[in-house]
């Protein structure tokens, strides 16, 4: 399987299950993660490596000390950046995924603050019945990679 470009980006996880759940899918399915600091928890706690299990091993992880660290590396690479947010309008599946976009996903607990929303300029949703808040953001990050990569596979690139 060709290695793909694509990226997942955590902003100030707090749980550290759910990160080492999307650390062992990104080493799964080749991808890189960005981690966007500081974390709700340490980065060595045993809950993320039990998450993680072995497969943490495998993943090409970036810590960042904070918000504008990560946007000076991701505009030096040329990426562009996409937001999963319940305060877009667009769904995921009608968004135009590239083989280079950074997929960035908000804590749990409170998404990314406006600042971080404002100077995003792609921002894609997970629709949802009515009445409910939000998904958990593994099963985000997985429904939203899963169709990323499905694009760039039928594209060729």
């Amino acid at each position: 399987m060709t290695i793909p470009d694509l990226r997942i980006a955590l902003f100030q996880p707090d749980i550290p299950g759910n990160t080492g759940t999307i650390l062992r899918l990104a080493a799964c399915l080749g991808l890189s993660v960005d981690i966007i600091e500081p974390a709700g928890f340490d980065i060595s706690d045993r809950n993320l490596k039990r998450a993680g299990m072995d497969y943490i091993a495998a993943v090409a992880l970036t810590r960042h000390i904070n918000w504008e660290r990560f946007e000076l590396s991701r505009q030096a690479e040329g990426r562009r950046l996409v937001l999963a947010s319940t305060k877009a309008a667009l769904p995921y599946t009608a968004f135009m995924f590239q083989p280079a976009d950074t997929l960035l996903f908000g804590r749990e607990s409170a998404g990314v603050p406006d600042h971080v929303h404002a100077s995003t300029p792609h921002r894609i949703l997970v629709p949802m019945v009515e009445g409910q808040r939000s998904l958990n953001v593994a099963m985000s990050v997985a429904m939203i990679a899963g169709e990323a990569l499905r694009q760039i596979n039928l594209s060729g690139t």
